[in-house]
C-alpha cells in the first residue's frame, strides 16, 4: 500500500506532536501527579492510623461502604444491608460482577476472609480494635454476608465505611502473605499498582476491568511524598504535580494570583494535640499539665504556624463530629502557669524532650513554636521531628507502657468515622495504649473508660450523647493531651483538573478524577 507525501508529512507531525506530550510535565496527557505532605508507611488499609495513608490505599480498594464529602455513608461493594431487632446481626447484599484486580471475583467468601484475617490476633493488625466487635462472619451465598456481633455496636456501619475496611483479594493474601501484603496492594478499586518507590511514589494504572463503567477517567495516578512545604508548592506552579495537600498555609495568597491553580480551603475534623506519657514525671502530675495548657498561646499557634487556616480546638472531639461537646479552650496566661508549677514543685521548670509525630515543615513549625512558648515558663524542650521508622519503632509499637521513652508528643487525629467513638476510644481508652491504638497518654480512667464502653452497645441517642458528654468533661480535668488547634484542609489543584477533593478528615477522594487538555 502507497502512502502520499501529504500522509507521510501528516504521520510525522502526529508523530511530533505525541513526542513533545511524552517529553513534557504531569499536565501532557491524562496522567495525574498528587503531592502530599506525608510518606505513606504501607499499603495495606488494615495496619495503619493514618489517614493520607488510607488516602493511597484507595487508589487501589474500596469497601461495603465509603463515606461522601459530607460523611454521610453511600453504598459501593454493598447494594443494601438489613439489622436485626437487637441490633447484633447485619446481613449486607453485595453487588454481583466485581472483580479484583487479579481478575478473581469479589464475593462474600471474599468478605468473610478479609474481615476474618484482621479479626485473628495473631496478625497484629493496626485495626484490629475496630472491628473486635465483630463475633462471626458467615458467607450465606455468594452475594450476601452475615456478620454477628458480640455486643451492639452502633456505628458498625461507619466502621465499615471507613477507608481502612477495604476489600483485599484473597488470592493476593493468600500469595504474598500477611506482611507483604502491603508491598503489593489487590483490591476492586479504579486503578491497579504499579510500583512503589518509598520514597518518591506510588504509581498505579487504569483498571480496565472496573465495575464502574466510564470509570476511572485517566490513564495512571502517582501519590508522590514531599515533606517540605514550598517544594510542594513549587511543583503546582512549575506543572510537575496536578494537585498538592496539604498547602503551605503561608502560600495561598500567592497561589490564588496563578491563572492555572485553584486554591480550596475546606473545614475539617482534624484536631492538633500536645500529648503527655502521664506514666513519668512530672507529666503525671495534673498541675503540670495544666500549666503547660496555660503557657501555650493558641490563638498565636494557629497565626504563626498556620497562617490563620485554624483556630483554638473547641474540645477533645472536633465540631462537626456527632456528639461532640464544644468547650472553651484553655486561655493563655503565663502568669497563671509558673504559679502551677511551682505548686506541682517546679518553681524553676525542668527538661523534657518533644517529639513530633510528623516531620513535615508546619509541624516543625508548631514545634519549635512550643520549644519558645514553655521556655517562658522555665520548661526547656529538645525537640525532634521524627521520622516514619522512628514513630513506628519509637511510639506506635512499643510494647512495654513502663519503658517508653515518649514524654510529650505532637500529633493529630481526625474522627474519621464520624462519630464521637472514634474520637475517644483510640486516644483516651485504657484498651488503647499502643501498640494497639494511639492512648499515647498512657492514660486510664475508669469513668471515661465505662462510658466509651456503655456508649457502644447503646442506640439510644439521647443516653449516649450523656455518656460521651460526661468522658469529655472528664478529660477535661485530667487533660491527658492538650487540644491546640483544629485547621482547615488547604489544597489545591490545576485547573485542568477535577473530581478530587480533601474530606473533612484529611482523607482525599479521587474517584471521579479527570483531566481536561
Amino acid at each position: 500500500m502507497k502512502r502520499s507525501s501529504s500522509s507521510l508529512r501528516w504521520a510525522s507531525a502526529l508523530l511530533g506532536l505525541a513526542a513533545l506530550a511524552a517529553s513534557g510535565t504531569a499536565l501532557a496527557a491524562k496522567d495525574v501527579v498528587l503531592s502530599i505532605g506525608y510518606q505513606p508507611e504501607t499499603l495495606d488499609p488494615y495496619n495503619t492510623n493514618t489517614t493520607i495513608t488510607t488516602a493511597v490505599t484507595k487508589t487501589f480498594y474500596e469497601g461495603l461502604f465509603q463515606f461522601d464529602k459530607d460523611l454521610k455513608v453511600q453504598n459501593v461493594l454493598a447494594e443494601s444491608y438489613d439489622v436485626s431487632k437487637d441490633g447484633l446481626v447485619y446481613t449486607i447484599k453485595l453487588r454481583s460482577g466485581v472483580k479484583f484486580h487479579d481478575g478473581t471475583d469479589f464475593n462474600a467468601e471474599a468478605v468473610k476472609f478479609v474481615l476474618d484475617r484482621v479479626l485473628n490476633q495473631d496478625n497484629k493488625l493496626l485495626r484490629y480494635n475496630q472491628f473486635n466487635r465483630v463475633s462471626k462472619v458467615e458467607a450465606l451465598n455468594p452475594t450476601t454476608v452475615r456478620i454477628t456481633l458480640k455486643e451492639p455496636f452502633g456505628p458498625f456501619i461507619n466502621s465499615l465505611a471507613h477507608a481502612s475496611a477495604a476489600m483485599i483479594s484473597p488470592t493476593a493474601l493468600k500469595k504474598w502473605g500477611n506482611k507483604d501484603i502491603a508491598f503489593h496492594p489487590v483490591g476492586t478499586g479504579p486503578f491497579e499498582f504499579v510500583e512503589w518507590k518509598q520514597t518518591e511514589a506510588v504509581k498505579a494504572k487504569k483498571f480496565d476491568g472496573y465495575w464502574k463503567k466510564g470509570y476511572p477517567k485517566i490513564d495512571t495516578v502517582s501519590w508522590k511524598p514531599v515533606l517540605e512545604n514550598n517544594t510542594r508548592a513549587a511543583m503546582l506552579q512549575t506543572g510537575e504535580a496536578d494537585f498538592a495537600y496539604p498547602i503551605p498555609y503561608e502560600q495561598a495568597d500567592l497561589l490564588k494570583k496563578s491563572e492555572k491553580l485553584e486554591v480550596v480551603a475546606t473545614p475539617s475534623i482534624i484536631t492538633r494535640f500536645l500529648t503527655f506519657n502521664v506514666m513519668q514525671k512530672p507529666y503525671d502530675n495534673p498541675k503540670v499539665r495544666e500549666a503547660i495548657g496555660y503557657a501555650i498561646n493558641k490563638d498565636a499557634l494557629a497565626k504563626v504556624a498556620f497562617s490563620g487556616f485554624a483556630f483554638p480546638a473547641q474540645g477533645f472531639v472536633p465540631q462537626g463530629v456527632k456528639f461532640a461537646e464544644k468547650m472553651a479552650p484553655i486561655g493563655y496566661d503565663v502568669k497563671k502557669a509558673k504559679q502551677l508549677l511551682a505548686e506541682a514543685g517546679y518553681p524553676n521548670g525542668f527538661e523534657s524532650v518533644l517529639w513530633s509525630h510528623y516531620n513535615n515543615t508546619t509541624s516543625q513549625k508548631v514545634i519549635q513554636f512550643l520549644q519558645q512558648q514553655l521556655a517562658q515558663v522555665g520548661i526547656k524542650l529538645q525537640v525532634q521531628a521524627l521520622e516514619v521508622g522512628q514513630r513506628a519503632e519509637w511510639v506506635e509499637t512499643w510494647a512495654d507502657p513502663a519503658t517508653a521513652k515518649v514524654r510529650l508528643y505532637y500529633v493529630g487525629w481526625s474522627s474519621s468515622t464520624g462519630e464521637a467513638d472514634w474520637a475517644l476510644r483510640p486516644l483516651f481508652a485504657s484498651e488503647a495504649w499502643p501498640p494497639k491504638l494511639a492512648n499515647y497518654a498512657y492514660y486510664k480512667n475508669d469513668l471515661v473508660d465505662g462510658n466509651i464502653a456503655k456508649a457502644l452497645v447503646t442506640v439510644d441517642d439521647k443516653e449516649k450523647a450523656a455518656l460521651y458528654k460526661a468522658a469529655q468533661e472528664q478529660l477535661q480535668k485530667d487533660l491527658p493531651r492538650i487540644p491546640l488547634v483544629t485547621e482547615q484542609n488547604l489544597s489545591a489543584h490545576a485547573k485542568r483538573l477535577s473530581g478530587v477533593f480533601v474530606m473533612p478528615d484529611g482523607n482525599i477522594n479521587i474517584d471521579a478524577i479527570a483531566v481536561s487538555n
